[in-house]
């Protein structure tokens, strides 16, 4: 089988859900299937990191006109002039699907959340996801997603049949594995000067993170804490973080909670290791992979009960209304104080985290291809 996949997300995205997805399924399909041929669209010629067998092959895109916007640059169509191909893949929502259509389309749908919730995507995503999203639904032979949740989500909003949907999950990165915590906590002092006990929140700086609801949560309860515990917002200011920051400093909390700024994916590992609780009340998810990482990392983790968190968590960690900071706080504050709670959700947590797998991902996907591959 002839299987084209767009990669242009894996090395553009990278340190993203998308970038991340795409990266480890081509990265793991590398693994797992040398019978079939790979033609990757990617736009430079340094992909050494996912060490291609003989069976990938690479059609280099130019990035002479390289914009500032990630999806103002994949919203152009690959053309594909390969008319070997069997199947096509666009990982990215679909988005970039050639106009011409010469073999079977495969997409990957991560969410639906410029329907859902419009005012918390950016304004370039959102126009390129609406004007193109029934185009892309037309021509999608399959549309794989990250979750059971967004299954029906999809169903529902774009009116899809449920049989046209398959359901691959995600997973932590093998860098995400329990470490030493007082080793990480040495390291985060030498490299970054943090030398405080912290509860940790990444995984962006859009509204719908409800970054906002942590931090008032968050003022609920960290001078009642015993151990003096510190909020540590980590990654690359982005969407509202101006909001954030007057918050900050409207409610005195500017000792209290730190904005690291973007962290490099390699050193994430000792953020999750170092951190007394991880937190991710987020409004919506299509699959959520921060809470799976922090617990790959036996770090004891709340999140919310709304959307695929619940699904994809089962249990192991603790959920709560993230629309309630009442809630959340006390959620925080029983964990913190509570050394036999925090053992137990460390323990449950890593467990479940080891029921995920990249390598699931791909055969999934795989099987995905054999679907709807053109192979007359």
């Amino acid at each position: 089988m002839e299987i084209g996949i767009d990669a242009r997300a894996a090395r553009w995205y990278r340190g993203t859900g998308i970038g991340t997805y795409t990266y480890q399924l081509i990265y793991n399909l590398n693994l797992i299937d040398n019978k079939n041929s790979y033609l990757l669209f990617w736009p430079d010629e340094n992909y050494s990191d996912i060490h291609p067998g003989d069976n990938f092959n690479f059609k280099l895109i130019s990035d002479d006109d390289r914009k500032d916007n990630f999806w103002e640059e994949v919203h152009i169509p690959n053309i594909l002039t390969d008319t070997k191909i069997q199947v096509y893949h666009v990982p990215q929502n679909g988005i970039g699907l050639p106009d011409e259509k010469i073999c079977p389309y495969v997409v990957t749908i991560h969410d639906v959340i410029p329907y859902k919730l419009p005012e918390t995507v950016g304004p370039n995503y959102l126009k390129i996801f609406l004007e193109q999203m029934p185009d892309i639904i037309k021509k999608a032979d399959g549309i794989i997603t990250v979750s059971e949740f967004s299954k029906n989500d999809i169903a529902k909003t774009l009116n899809i049949p449920l049989n046209k949907i398959f359901v691959t999950p995600l997973a932590a990165e093998s860098i995400y594995y329990p470490m030493d915590r007082v080793k990480a906590k040495q390291l985060l002092s030498r490299k970054y000067k943090i030398d405080f006990d912290y509860i940790l929140y990444l995984g962006g700086f859009s509204p719908r993170k409800n970054i906002k609801g942590l931090i008032e949560s968050y003022y609920k309860i960290y001078k009642k804490l015993i151990t003096p515990c510190k909020l540590l917002i980590v990654g690359k200011p982005g969407k509202s973080y101006d909001d954030y920051k007057q918050l900050v400093n409207k409610l005195g909390l500017d000792d209290y909670v730190v904005f690291t700024g973007y962290i490099p994916v390699n050193d994430l590992p000792l953020f999750y290791n170092g951190a007394q609780l991880f937190v991710y009340p987020s409004l919506y998810e299509g699959f959520g992979l921060p809470p799976l990482e922090a617990m790959a990392c036996a770090t004891p983790t709340v999140t919310s009960n709304v959307t695929s968190m619940p699904e994809i968590v089962d249990g192991c960690a603790m959920t709560i209304n993230p629309y309630d900071i009442d809630e959340l706080a006390e959620a925080m504050h029983i964990i913190l104080e509570d050394k036999k709670l925090w053992d137990h959700y460390s323990h449950i947590g890593f467990k479940r985290s080891m029921e995920f797998s990249w390598k699931t991902t791909a055969w999934k996907t795989l099987g995905v291809y054999y679907n709807f591959a053109d192979t007359k």
